[in-house]
């Protein structure tokens, strides 16, 4: 073990020629991790170097100080330069270290560049913060999408409007929208186009008089909504709304009609109840008062013998005018009980 060592290590005493050991050891793992290290950022190194995007070793040892993905910087650079895009490292390395999509943000800028489109790297660096995809707004931009209205994920499937006659109407439209790489920042979304279109159509047919009109002219819905500039404040510009369906539903019309009447009878059955209660209520009150006034007449005869017998006592009535007044009563008792049994029993009698 001691042979290969030098001379001063041979005269070490056991202990002290393990610690030499020790530290040689350690010397050599140190050196095999400083050559791992320097390896894999020269090798990035000359790898930008040959491919024309010069970034400096000094540069690549400090990024790995200051945490940043070296290979992702590297590779985005040389990605640029091939593509004709003068953008540097440092711009590069400040976009990762605001946690932005390098390679997301170089390749929109690469794509946005061959469809001649103006995208600069601050708009993009700023658009890609905001939390906005930016290669997917430039594919849009290229490649415009289609939309549908309403978005079926929201559960419904139509746009439900009446016309003035009535009739209910149900519409599918598909927006064909292009990004607005000027309006990306702070724009409305796909949410707000889905909204205001479906507002256009519903306004557009509760417009017309008929929905037979609606029906053989839909292309004047699309020309009506998309003359409203619909787009405006979002991040998208609307080339076309294509009326993709429309159909005939209900007749709302005559349905609130027929609600209304049954609302109507149903009210006037109320009154009439209510007035058939009052004259009930009448009708009581008036037996009510006929009860009192027969009471007061019965209190009124009561009164009459009192009368007569008071009459006696103060000698203003005798006993002759008392039989003169029954015999009267007892010929209009049978008067009246005469009367009462016909005409012709009153004629027999009378000849």
């Amino acid at each position: 073990m001691t042979m290969n060592l030098p001379a001063p290590v041979l005269a070490l005493s056991g202990p002290a020629q393990f610690a030499v050991w020790g530290l040689i050891i350690i010397g050599i793992i140190a050196l095999l991790i400083l050559a791992s290290f320097v390896f894999r950022e020269l090798n990035l190194w000359i790898q930008a170097a040959t491919s024309g995007a010069h970034v400096g070793f000094g540069s690549l040892i400090g990024m790995r100080f200051r945490k940043v993905n070296s290979s992702i910087i590297v590779l985005s650079r040389i990605q640029a330069v091939k593509s004709g895009l003068h953008i540097t490292t440092d711009q590069l390395e400040t976009h990762y270290l605001a946690r932005g999509r390098v390679p997301n943000v170089i390749n929109a800028l690469i794509a946005a560049n061959r469809a001649k489109i103006e995208l600069d790297w601050q708009t993009g660096c700023a658009i890609d913060l905001a939390g906005r995809d930016i290669l997917d707004a430039v594919h849009t931009s290229v490649n415009p999408k289609v939309i549908d209205c309403p978005n079926p994920a929201s559960g419904k499937t139509t746009i439900d409007a009446v016309a003035q006659d009535g009739i209910q109407l149900k519409a599918r439209a598909r927006v064909t929208v292009r990004a607005n790489l000027a309006r990306l920042i702070g724009g409305a979304t796909e949410e707000t186009i889905i909204a205001r279109v479906g507002e256009g159509i519903v306004t557009t047919i509760g417009s017309s008089t008929s929905h037979k009109a609606v029906l053989e002219n839909p292309d004047r819905i699309s020309k009506t909504v998309l003359q409203k500039g619909l787009d405006a404040g979002t991040a998208f510009e609307i080339l076309s709304i294509d009326i993709a369906d429309i159909d005939v539903g209900e007749n709302i019309g005559a349905k609130l009609q027929a609600d209304q009447a049954e609302a109507d009878k149903r009210r006037f059955q109320a009154e009439a109840e209510k007035r058939r209660a009052m004259a009930v209520a009448q009708e009581q009150e008036f037996q009510a008062e006929v009860q009192k006034n027969r009471a007061l007449v019965v209190l009124a005869e009561a009164e009459v013998p009192k009368a007569m017998a008071e009459a006696f006592r103060n000698g203003n009535l005798g006993i002759m005018d008392y039989y003169r007044m029954k015999n009267i009563q007892s010929d209009t008792s049978m008067r009246t009980s005469i009367a009462g049994g016909g005409s012709s029993t009153g004629d027999k009698t009378s000849g």
